[in-house]
Formats: C-alpha cells, structure tokens, sequence
C-alpha cells in the first residue's frame, strides 16, 4: 500500500449501504482510482465531508492506493478549485451531470495521463467562470475525443460525408455510419473550435441535439462499452 497526494477529479459517488460512498475519481497521477469512504453520511464533524464529491468537484487528496484491487481509501481531502456557480446554476449543473456520466464510461485508465487530466480541469474552470454555455458540452466533448485518440482526420475537410467509423471525411460514401447534408453542416461547426471561439458557434435547439446524437453515436463506435449516458434526457429537457 501506498500514501499518494494528488489531484483528483470526481466523477461519481454510489450510497454504500446507510452511511457510506463509494466514489471514483480520476487522478493526474495514478488515473481512474475507487475508494470506499465509510461513515460519511452520518458524520456531522468529520473532516472530509460529502459535499466534496458532487460531480467533477476538483480535489487535492492524501490517500492509500493499495494494489490488490480493492477499493482505495482517503485520509486527506481538500478542493482545489471552489466553484463559484457550477452548482448555483441549472444549466451548469446538468450539462456537469452530463459530463461525469460520459467521463465515467470513457476514461478507464488506471495510470497517469496529465495532458488529460488538464484539458478536463482547465475546461471546467473555464465552464465554472462563463455565461455563454449552451454549446459547452459539445465542444468539450468533440475536444476530449483528441485525448481519447479519435479525433476527426482534418486533411479532407471539404469532403460531402464524414465516416464516423474511419473518422474522416470523404467525396463518396456506401456505408452505413457517414453523416452527410445538414448533420454534416452542423458538425463542421466544431471543427477548430475551442472554449475562446464558443461565441462564434451557433445552433439552434434542434441542431444542438441533432450534433449531441452524432458525437454520442461517434463515441459509441470508438469505444468499447461506451452507452449513451442516462442524463443526456435531463440534458435535453433542461435546454429545451
């Protein structure tokens, strides 16, 4: 066993039995870390307290990793960055939900990935400190596919169809999982966009939906066990 002090991002907690969590975190560096936090729910003075792992709450811990697979433990926690209106504001709130269900399937890694683990941090300071965020969601996801290694081939941009499967676009297309016409419009809106150029992205709801089920359906056939995440309709209700 050993004492790691790391950061630590969360991405989900689980109600273990009356008083405890289970919660998985991504560490910048060990990766995707569980630890069973016992007592914590009927602990009125403790030092770690259950606020601290909503979701995506950025945390600098002091824990023991044992490497034996069990569930890890915490003996220190602190948050690094409090946010000032993630959790007062619907729309943040839900697209955060959002995120951790989809970060929850996706990073698997249990080993260190900083570059990763920066793009998620800095991307939600960013979230945590601006207005202008319906389309945050999609950009951070089309964004996370460059770390996860599936980012769009940009060297045909101008062809008519995008082959989901290949990830590139192409002048002529027989398969099945290509995007074409207005569902290729609307993609090629997020092309070279990042977090400073979100104002010049527009869609209207219905084509902020219709772009959300191509990134999904583009994760789907990137990753192994990826499923549409549950909150994508309290998503979709909450922007609608």
């Amino acid at each position: 066993m050993a004492i790691i002090n790391t950061k630590a991002i969360v991405f989900s907690s689980l109600k273990y039995g009356d008083t405890s969590l289970i919660v998985k975190c991504f560490t910048l560096k060990e990766g995707i870390k569980t630890y069973l936090i016992k007592g914590i729910l009927k602990a009125k003075k403790g030092k770690i307290k259950a606020a601290y792992f909503q979701p995506l709450t950025q945390l600098v811990i002091n824990a023991n990793h044992n490497n034996k697979g069990n569930l890890n433990s915490l003996k220190e926690v602190h948050v690094v960055h409090p946010y000032k209106s993630i959790y007062q504001n619907i729309f943040k709130q839900t697209i955060v939900l959002f995120l951790s269900d989809v970060l929850s399937t996706c990073v698997q890694e249990e080993e260190e990935n900083s570059s990763l683990f920066s793009y998620i941090e800095t991307s939600l300071i960013w979230l945590d400190t601006h207005d202008e965020i319906s389309n945050f969601h999609l950009i951070f996801l089309f964004n996370l596919s460059k770390y996860l290694g599936f980012y769009p081939d940009l060297s045909e941009t101008s062809g008519d169809y995008f082959n989901l499967l290949e990830g590139r676009f192409q002048f002529k297309s027989l398969e099945k999982e290509t995007i074409t016409g207005s569902d290729l419009i609307q993609f090629k809106k997020l092309l070279g966009t990042n977090f400073d150029t979100i104002d010049s992205v527009k869609f209207s709801k219905r084509e902020r939906q219709q772009v959300l089920s191509i990134i999904i359906r583009y994760f789907e056939l990137h990753l192994d066990g990826f499923r549409t995440p549950k909150s994508l309709g309290v998503l979709e209700t909450v922007f609608s």
